[in-house]
């Protein structure tokens, strides 16, 4: 049976709730994994998640899908590539390698979304924060310890409650709706039970 461990975050900053969070609350609502999706809440913590992280792959899931919020994204945002730096310039592992890229279809992945009319695109940086942190350690961890795991990460626009109170006298900021990103991942959570098929890494 296929396992898929699926991860957000908790509020950080300026955003008294994180959109990655509210989503997955929202799919859980209704989506029925028949047990074999697990949901975790990582503190936005480098450290605290690395090692929460490190813990939960022990588990040896199939799958992992992280999600993050991206505030100003137009559209779900496949992230293909996890740096190997931080914020500040600095390397999130000394001897690691300098990117990681996933493994898994996020072309095929872009054009069912699209096709089910969800604003989408393949991304090829996620940033230096910690939503790039996460997509890499969760690859080198995979990679140092020889895990069967796949794993990706998914940025979420801002939610439009959120999007619309942090407006205060400022350009809007875009936003999608919770059923709208909570059906996104339906779609890839469905393709990820289904099984699919490994894509040659390119990196790392």
């Amino acid at each position: 049976m296929t396992k898929i461990l699926l991860t957000a975050f908790a509020p950080y900053d300026q955003w008294p709730e994180n959109s990655s969070w509210l989503t997955l609350v929202e799919l859980t609502r209704w989506f029925d994994s028949g047990g074999q999706v697990v949901t975790r809440r990582y503190p936005v913590n480098l450290a605290e998640t690395t090692h929460r992280l490190s813990e939960d792959l022990l588990a040896g899931y199939d799958f992992a899908l992280h999600l993050g919020q991206s505030p100003g994204a137009t559209a779900i945002k496949l992230e293909s590539t996890g740096l190997n730096t931080t914020d500040t310039g600095a390397l999130l592992i000394e001897s690691g390698p300098a990117a990681y890229r996933s493994n898994l279809p996020l072309d095929a992945w872009l054009e069912k979304l699209l096709a089910a009319g969800i604003p989408a695109e393949v991304s090829h940086h996620a940033g230096t924060y910690l939503c790039n942190a996460i997509l890499f350690m969760s690859q080198h961890l995979i990679a140092q310890r020889g895990l069967p795991t796949r794993c990706c990460f998914v940025h979420l626009p801002l939610a439009p409650h959120r999007a619309a109170q942090a407006v205060a006298g400022r350009r809007p900021l875009a936003s999608m709706s919770l059923q709208t990103m909570a059906a996104s991942l339906a779609i890839l959570l469905g393709e990820l039970l289904q099984g699919v098929p490994a894509i040659p890494d390119q990196m790392g």
